[in-house]
């Protein structure tokens, strides 16, 4: 699904299609953007203008149901978020970076002062992501992780080895309550564990697609 990492555009657009024929949804209602691994939010209004440049941002938000929001993943973590009182939908992208400075965390913010959500009537679903078991992080990462989380947090987890692994999917679970985020469920799914089925940036060194993330608001 994604069309800057080498693959053939014009497979990446059919599965693109086909994604969207999958959810019956409309390919003209897609709205994506150019993720930075940052914290920036942007909110969709109305579908993106393929002749306008991407903004850059790590989080989409939407309350118009003519709007699909997509990002593109190889081990970062999908955060898929719904308000279905106030009828707002939401998608975060969040490795290792931005989930130390708290992508999930703007999210619901935003949600909370653009669209007036309240925390404890969102949905999360944390997806498909490189696990704990496999993704080793080095000192600089830790140090990251131990200033926002703590020094003892449980986040972090030594192997037989003596290396330091950093759970993606619970840190971005801690978040999400810290922000009043009581309904959350983790898809649990290792995407180096599984590559027949995922694309993993670790697992595969580098030389990998995209699987997308889409979530889109009924009409």
């Amino acid at each position: 699904m994604g069309g800057t990492v080498g693959d053939d555009i014009i497979r990446v657009g059919k599965n693109r299609q086909l994604g969207f024929d999958a959810l019956c949804l409309d390919i003209n209602s897609l709205f994506d953007v150019w993720q930075v691994h940052g914290t920036n939010v942007v909110c969709a209004r109305e579908p993106r203008n393929v002749d306008q440049p991407y903004q850059k941002a790590d989080i989409i938000l939407t309350d118009q149901p003519g709007v699909t929001l997509m990002m593109r993943f190889a081990d970062c973590t999908p955060i898929m978020l719904l308000d279905p009182i106030r009828k707002v939908a939401g998608l975060v992208h969040a490795g290792w970076l931005g989930t130390v400075n708290g992508a999930v965390k703007s999210a619901i913010e935003m949600m909370s002062i653009i669209y007036g959500c309240k925390p404890m009537n969102i949905l999360a679903g944390i997806g498909p992501s490189i696990g704990p078991d496999h993704y080793e992080v080095g000192e600089d990462v830790v140090a990251h992780v131990r200033e926002t989380f703590g020094e003892e947090s449980s986040v972090l987890q030594n192997n037989d080895h003596g290396k330091m692994h950093f759970d993606l999917w619970q840190a971005n679970r801690i978040l999400l309550e810290r922000c009043g985020v009581t309904h959350i469920e983790i898809a649990g799914i290792c995407t180096a564990c599984h590559l027949e089925d995922w694309f993993s940036y670790r697992a595969e060194k580098g030389r990998t697609g995209r699987f997308g993330a889409m979530i889109s608001l009924e009409g």
